[in-house]
């Protein structure tokens, strides 16, 4: 019987992506459009982080008095409270002690610049990309993480930011170790019908992304190009266990 070893990805590139998902957090999402709201949770929680909304300021005020998000993402036009009048708020009151992004689809530069002078970390213009807001979400935490981690408390930004994520690349001390479904090297049958092999291969391929990125249905469309309901159909149709990735990513 003859046997292929099939290189999909390298190991120093997939340990680099596994380092994503080593912890995960609390979101805030502050945004008064219903649509935006439910479109961040989505993506957020696909991400696997816990996220809280809030549809105005006096919400966002409840939440944040009731737990220490991670990471708050903060419309800047609301009906009760703008998003800067807010944030100069919690900076007032020492309650600045997480990242801060900005969004807006219609902020000046001199808003944006007020913004990061109080201390906002980024500014994000909408309609915002998924991948915008995933770096800028992953760069904002590992922020966060690096100063926890030197028992310091989070520095303010200054300057001047026209989109500029402008944000501390954090890499993570420990390699997490990788479970046998992860290995980037897999062995596929090749005397059978080649529609078996190329079903098997699509399946040891799917499943690597899954594992790889957490479970994260956003990220593997992303990753293979694939629409996510076409993701969802083709998953299906090749019996991919979708619970299976979850639980690697969890486990790092």
């Amino acid at each position: 019987m003859w046997r292929a070893s099939v290189a999909i990805i390298s190991p120093c590139r997939l340990s680099r992506q596994l380092n994503r998902h080593n912890r995960m957090a609390t979101i805030l999402v502050v945004d008064d459009e219903l649509g935006i709201r439910d479109l961040l949770f989505e993506i957020l929680n696909d991400e696997g982080h816990q996220v809280e909304l809030a549809m105005n300021a006096a919400q966002a005020r409840s939440i944040r008095a009731t737990l220490q998000p991670d990471l708050v993402l903060l419309d800047i036009w609301m009906p009760d409270t703008d998003g800067v009048t807010l944030l100069k708020e919690w900076a007032t009151n020492g309650l600045l002690n997480m990242p801060v992004i900005m969004m807006s689809g219609h902020a000046t530069i001199d808003t944006a610049v007020e913004a990061t002078r109080i201390g906002a970390m980024a500014f994000l213009e909408k309609p915002v990309t998924m991948q915008k807001l995933l770096k800028a979400v992953e760069q904002g935490l590992n922020r966060k993480w690096a100063g926890a981690g030197r028992g310091a408390a989070l520095p303010q930004t200054s300057g001047t930011t026209h989109g500029n994520l402008g944000m501390v690349s954090v890499t993570p001390s420990v390699s997490p170790v990788l479970p046998a479904v992860l290995q980037p090297v897999q062995s596929f049958d090749l005397s059978g019908p080649l529609r078996e092999a190329r079903d098997s291969f699509e399946k040891a391929y799917f499943e690597f992304h899954l594992a790889q990125e957490g479970g994260s249905m956003t990220r593997v469309a992303e990753k293979t190009g694939l629409e996510r309901t076409h993701l969802y159909r083709k998953l299906k149709q090749l019996g991919v266990d979708l619970s299976r990735g979850k639980r690697f990513g969890s486990s790092q």
